[in-house]
């Protein structure tokens, strides 16, 4: 990939005509009919379910604002980056008395932000990309709006693009702005610093000026910029996760596990022989996965193959984030987007995308599935909602395999460093 990859002329001779036109508009639909649902599901329908986590953003936002203590970051340790106070205070600004207020305004943030990838997407002539996003997201449900990952994905979509058409500083600044939210796009730095001509002045300056100023603004107001490395390492197994899967069938089939809630994280986790041995596995096996992806990009670069092997790398990076966390929050899945769009929108056609974005979609579903429509059944150890679950969680070590397969065979192909 390299950084003639975006052009007008990207879009083909169509582009303009009137065929074109017309493929824009149905996207624009799709994407108004898309969004409106989600956001009539998470702040009319089901709140409490599918926009919970919204609710407490708008707590957060109140404690930061001065009608309460203590304030996230400043007063008290954080679950996430500080980055994430920005996204959470922005509809503040509009109200955190409300409930229905802060969401509607939260969710015109969101869709403003992914109306922007769209916009990128369709002036790249990528109108099938487009729609498939649209898919994803209805298929996912009000998770796919009513999260922080929602800020973060669409970040990591347009840095990924940029990484994928040569424009390395540009990815290096979205990526890391959308890490400082929440932690999945850091990793996506790894291949495009592989990747691109000069890393150092491309990709390591704007990542660490950047940082620089985050950890500048907290550390002047008083705060603890890197407290949430540290506030989920007591975390159990959590029920939603990959690895979970053997004790959360186990507690719908014998009962020979259970599925307890940690009050207070307000999460619930596996209990049964192995289960904490396995969440402190997985503690060690996540960032050295990271580290032998890093090693084997090394070795991608100095054979200069480092740029093909840019989004298959980013798909496995992603993919192992999920499946190798104890954390399997259902909005986890949002990040398949981010690999997927950019595998999709490339302007020649890749080796397995097709079976890589249905694979996606069909994780998608059957996230929604579980959640939030089937977890009151799941909870009680409905065998069937359990199953799909993890149905899901293999659909996602699939994706994993897929991507490690799709970089094995990228990298017997030479490209143009990215920059």
């Amino acid at each position: 990939m390299t950084g003639s990859a975006a052009t007008p002329a990207a879009a083909g001779p169509g582009h303009g005509s009137r065929a074109t036109l017309t493929r824009r508009a149905l996207v624009w639909a799709a994407f108004a009919v898309v969004h409106a649902g989600i956001v009539v599901l998470g702040v009319v329908v089901v709140p409490a379910e599918a926009f919970w986590d919204v609710d407490l953003y708008r707590w957060w936002a109140g404690s930061f604002l001065g009608f309460d203590e203590p304030r996230p970051v400043l007063d008290a340790p954080w679950v996430y980056p500080p980055g994430a106070l920005v996204p959470v205070l922005l509809p503040g600004l509009v109200t955190v008395l409300s409930s229905t207020g802060y969401a509607l305004a939260w969710s015109a943030m969101v869709t403003a932000l992914d109306a922007v990838v769209v916009t990128v997407l369709l002036r790249r002539g990528a109108t099938a990309a487009a729609l498939w996003w649209l898919a994803f997201l209805a298929l996912l449900g009000p998770v796919s709006l009513g999260r922080l990952d929602a800020v973060a994905v669409p970040l990591a979509v347009l840095g990924l693009l940029a990484a994928a058409d040569g424009a390395a500083r540009t990815a290096s600044v979205l990526l890391t702005a959308g890490a400082w939210v929440k932690v999945v796009s850091g990793p996506l730095l790894l291949p495009v610093a592989a990747a691109a001509r000069r890393p150092w002045r491309d990709v390591v300056a704007p990542a660490a000026g950047v940082s620089a100023v985050v950890l500048a603004v907290v550390l002047a107001l008083g705060g603890t910029p890197l407290g949430f490395l540290t506030t989920q390492t007591d975390r159990g197994l959590q029920a939603e996760s990959v690895g979970a899967t053997p004790w959360v069938l186990g507690a719908a089939l014998d009962g020979r596990s259970a599925v307890v809630l940690d009050e207070g994280l307000v999460t619930y986790e596996v209990a049964g022989p192995g289960a904490a041995a396995t969440a402190a596995l997985l503690d060690v096996a996540l960032p050295v996965g990271v580290a032998v992806a890093a090693t084997l990009l090394l070795l991608a670069r100095r054979r200069g193959v480092a740029a093909e092997v840019l989004v298959p790398a980013s798909l496995v990076l992603t993919t192992w984030l999920v499946v190798a966390n104890k954390v399997g929050s259902p909005q986890f899945v949002a990040w398949l987007a981010v690999p997927v769009l950019v595998l999709l929108a490339a302007p020649r056609r890749l080796e397995g995308r097709t079976v890589t974005a249905a694979l996606a979609l069909v994780a998608a579903a059957l996230t929604q599935a579980v959640f939030p429509w089937g977890y009151p059944a799941f909870l009680a150890g409905d065998p069937l909602v359990s199953g799909a679950l993890a149905a899901r969680n293999g659909v996602l070590v699939a994706l994993l395999v897929l991507g490690v397969v799709g970089g094995v065979r990228a990298g017997t192909r030479r490209a143009p460093a990215l920059g």
